[in-house]
């Protein structure tokens, strides 16, 4: 039989404090928020501010720092590669965020992954791409990186403390606080951070202007540069769209945004729009997407396909056009509804002294030569104290110069080892360190030759000392020497602009368009001035037209809805609309009195509907003098939505006729029982709407032009009978044949 297991008894301390417990649970204790702030909330926000998400004034943020620094000590700045697994192993004795989050990073530094502008890694492999959302980068065991040959202008004399060291997270080694970059890396390249309450957004210029312009801003504190800095330049190209008033803001106060536009072209042999460089705050798939929602929704209807081309060679994003389609106003279009063109904000939020202060480009290329002239000012006093260093032990050996020989004789005479430093010392009035110096030279270097080769560097050494010492005493030669390598790495690095500058002269202005569904209609207009607007399958299903008494219809047009209406007044006026503006109706209505619906003046009548999409073709006017205008459809085109026109045609001498023509035609010009048949190209075309145009016909006196119209192919038995050999003429009688025909 199995013995029962006796319980433990619990000591009485921790009795004591399980009851405790009980007793206290479900009370609520009250508690300041502003305590739980301060000790809770407070140092997560400032650890992440300060160690995660805004970059210093070396444009870095800490990761990016611990990363880099751990491949230089790696000696991946030469022509050798490792696999990423193993820098990102390295790492992690400086970052102990973890392998992901660090691979993560390297990814965004390297020239795979393309967004930015100077990259840092040299990577092999797939890193991704920044302009694709599902283009995966590969696991580091698969890929490799080393430095980028710019890097090294990141670690230059980086040995010599220009920089401060800390130590890491476990107090085991050494880390830089700060990069002793040649350059304004802070702005060379695209930074976006997001902390606890604050955010920074710095976008990238271009290293050649950045380098110019910081040169310049050391020679004058109070130069302009926006003639030279004009403006940012991204890795993926596009357009930025110019506005001064921006540039200033953003280069003044750090705040602001640039509007960036993609950049395309189009193949006329298939008829396709071939895009290859878009914003880079957007990505191929979110174009598509909100490409094809459009399409699917009808607000875009001439896309007859899209696909993603990209490839080895780069992006590529291939949009099928429908017939008839002009690509430039598509792509205006689309620019303004999708992800083609987008702003990027700016928020030039920086930790100056462990700090965030947000500042314009101004003040962070001042506070970037203030720091370059302290990290060059270290770097001189290093060397100055190194030259010294080595010409008080040179000074040394060139007292031992005079008598060799008895400081051999010093060193054999002296019986204990610890003696030979203090008698050489009093042998020859030399101090601690170059007694030092002279007991360590080897038996082969006591020789005249050997020391006198090396104190012949003497003067050399004090007269670099000398100009060390210049240097340190006059910042006019710091600054010179800050000018000098940014000279060299504009020369050694620079490169062209990416992103090109549209100015605002460049820009085509177009008024946004309402999207308007496109179907066929039929168009019906009266000589009362009534309009109809009725589709095809309402117009088969109606019986007669319906119209005022008296009324009748003077022009009946197949169009679609989204044409363009321009409505000719008696009073010389035009007024503009599209078919959209009205309403579908039947043949049983009257339809719409345009005086009253257009807010024609009293008295005014409207007399004739010219139908256009592309404003294309001409309009001929036809007056009582016997003259004709021939005008050009596009005078009537306006850059801004205008709804009404003056001096739409000439009203000198009363109008006979009208006609909107998309090509040239057979006219039929009629008074007093002449007529005469004269075809448009016979007419010089006109940009001025308000002309008289030519004459046409020569008329007797007393008489007038009675009418214009159209030849129809009833109209005369043998039109050429009427045909003049040239204008102005008086024009034939009625042949017998054609006298039934009214004119």
């Amino acid at each position: 039989m199995a013995s029962k297991k006796t319980p433990k008894t619990p000591s009485p301390r921790r009795a004591s404090k399980q009851q405790a417990l009980f007793e206290n649970a479900g009370v609520v204790v009250e508690q300041p928020i502003v305590d739980t702030l301060e000790k809770n909330f407070m140092p997560y926000a400032m650890s992440i501010i300060l160690s995660r998400a805004i970059p210093e004034i070396d444009g870095f943020k800490p990761a990016h720092r611990k990363l880099l620094y751990t491949m230089y000590k790696m000696g991946l700045l030469g022509s050798t590669r490792t696999k990423s697994a193993n820098v990102v192993g390295q790492t992690m004795k400086l970052n102990p965020h973890g392998d992901a989050a660090i691979y993560e990073t390297m990814v965004r530094l390297s020239r795979g992954y393309g967004v930015l502008l100077h990259p840092y890694v040299d990577s092999k492999g797939n890193f991704g791409k920044a302009y694709s959302r599902d283009m995966a980068y590969a696991a580091s065991r698969y890929t490799e990186v080393k430095l980028d040959p710019i890097s090294a202008e990141l670690f230059r004399d980086i040995d010599k403390d220009t920089v401060d060291f800390v130590d890491n997270y476990d107090n085991t080694m050494k880390e830089p606080s700060l990069l002793p970059v040649t350059f304004p890396s802070i702005l060379t390249n695209f930074n976006v951070g997001i902390a606890a309450g604050m955010a920074s957004s710095i976008c990238s210029f271009n290293l050649s202007e950045l380098c110019e312009a910081t040169i310049a801003l050391m020679k004058n504190p109070n130069a302009s540069i926006e003639e030279i800095l004009k403006a940012p330049d991204f890795p993926g190209g596009g357009y930025l769209l110019y506005h001064r008033g921006e540039v200033d803001k953003v280069y003044r106060t750090g705040r602001g945004s640039f509007r960036i536009r993609c950049r395309y072209t189009y193949d006329k042999s298939s008829n396709c729009i071939e895009i290859t460089e878009i914003p880079p705050t957007t990505t191929v798939e979110a174009i598509m997407d909100k490409i094809v929602d459009l399409v699917k929704g009808g607000k875009v209807r001439e896309i007859s396909d899209m696909r993603d081309e990209t490839d080895l060679s780069g992006l590529k994003l291939t949009i099928d056009l429908k017939r008839g389609t002009d690509p430039d106003k598509l792509m205006q279009r689309l620019c303004r509804i999708t992800p083609l063109e987008e702003n990027f904000s700016c928020n030039f939020n920086v930790l100056i002294g462990g700090v965030p202060r947000v500042l314009g480009v101004y003040e962070l290329l001042s506070e970037w030569i203030a720091f370059r002239q302290e990290a060059v000012r270290r770097r001189v006093y290093f060397d100055l104290n190194k030259q010294r260093e080595k010409l008080h032990l040179l000074k040394g050996l060139e007292k031992i110069l005079l008598d060799i020989d008895k400081a051999v004789r010093i060193v054999r005479q002296t019986e204990q080892e610890e003696d030979v430093v203090p008698n050489l010392m009093m042998g020859f009035g030399i101090d601690q360190v170059q007694a030092e110096y002279v007991a360590e030279i080897r038996l082969r270097h006591l020789n005249r030759e050997y020391i006198l080769k090396r104190t012949a560097e003497i003067s050399d050494l004090e007269k670099q000392v000398q100009e060390l010492e210049q240097i340190l005493g006059d910042a006019k030669k710091i600054r010179d020497i800050i000018a000098k390598e940014l000279r060299d790495v504009s020369k050694k690095y620079g490169k062209p602009r990416c992103t090109m500058i549209l100015y605002a002269d460049e820009q085509q202005q177009e008024e946004p368009e309402e999207e308007v569904p496109d179907y066929p209609v039929q168009l019906f207009f009266t000589r009362e001035g009534y309009f109809k607007k009725i589709t095809p399958q309402s117009l088969r299903m109606s019986g007669e037209q319906r119209l005022k008494e008296g009324d009748r219809v003077t022009q009946q047009v197949e169009a679609s809805n989204a044409v363009e209406l321009l409505f000719f007044t008696s009073l010389g006026q035009v007024y503009k609309t599209s078919a959209a503006e009205f309403d579908d109706t039947k043949a049983s209505a009257m339809g719409e009195y345009i005086p009253a619906k257009l807010g024609m003046e009293d008295g005014e009548q409207a007399v004739y509907m010219a139908v256009t999409r592309k404003y294309d073709g001409f309009m001929v006017f036809g007056f009582e003098n016997g003259k004709a205008a021939k005008v050009e459809m596009s005078a009537y085109a306006t850059k801004t939505r205008r709804k009404k026109l003056m001096a739409a045609f000439s009203t000198k001498s009363p109008l006979v006729g009208m006609a909107y023509l998309e090509q040239d035609q057979d006219l039929v010009f009629s008074s007093s029982g002449r007529v005469m048949v004269v075809n448009t190209q016979l007419l010089s075309v006109k940009s001025t709407r308000d002309t008289l145009g030519v004459q046409v016909m020569n008329l007797k006196k007393n008489a007038k032009l009675e009418h214009m119209e159209l030849l129809t192919p009833e109209r005369f038995e043998n039109p050429q009978k009427y045909r003049p050999k040239s204008i102005p003429s008086m024009g034939s009688f009625v042949g017998v044949e054609d006298e039934q025909l009214k004119l």
